[in-house]
């Protein structure tokens, strides 16, 4: 039962992830496609350069929030036995594998910045906010959103693994989970590490 449990998480988690927020709260404010300008990629940096702050804004907030969502439910699952501690690390993977690849939009997601918050913020607020402040710094220091989230990816499984087993429980399949997402955060970027090397990276805000 628990693995059939485990497995329904994983899909509804993956699905939960697939609903792309940029696109749809592009659409419903009247702009433009954000797969059409700039970076072309569905995220809030890019929404931003549409020139809507609250556009973007919205989208940050519902991509994060998916992503807290499925693992508050899926930490809510595990509290009640239906599902392990291994599930709930494929669960994180499930939501954020599903804004990468989104089913709805021909698997063709965003960079994951986002809802990876949201996840860390789900397992442990600390780990998160900790995640978040390298993000801030990096970004007010560089101007480069993209510098900021492999920074921040960079660092937050070297977080987990501090953290763990003092500011909240080490569980060997989440650091895992965590990891893998730091990995994919630094792959979906690789465009962006050559333009930063190459001094051709759009910064913070620029329309």
């Amino acid at each position: 039962m628990n693995s059939l449990n485990a497995l329904l998480a994983a899909l509804a988690a993956y699905l939960l992830g697939s609903v792309a927020f940029a696109i749809l709260v592009s659409r419903a404010m009247g702009l433009a496609d954000p797969r059409s300008f700039g970076s072309h990629n569905p995220g809030a940096t890019n929404v931003l350069r549409s020139g809507s702050k609250v556009a973007a804004a919205l989208t940050l907030l519902l991509d994060a929030a998916k992503g807290w969502l499925a693992v508050w439910l899926a930490y809510r699952a595990q509290a009640h036995g239906l599902v392990d501690a291994a599930a709930v690390a494929v669960v994180a993977l499930a939501v954020f594998g599903g804004h990468l690849f989104p089913v709805f939009f021909a698997f063709k997601g965003g960079k994951g910045v986002a809802t990876a918050a949201g996840i860390l913020l789900a397992i442990n607020p600390w780990l998160g906010l900790a995640t978040l402040t390298t993000w801030l710094i990096v970004a007010a220091v560089s101007r480069y959103s993209s510098a900021a989230a492999l920074a921040a990816a960079v660092c937050a499984p070297v977080y987990y693994w501090i953290g763990g087993g003092r500011v909240w429980p080490r569980a060997p399949a989440m650091l895992l989970a965590v990891t893998a997402i730091a990995l994919l955060i630094v792959w979906r970027h690789r465009g962006n590490v050559a333009k930063l090397l190459a001094g051709t990276e759009s910064r913070i805000g620029r329309r």
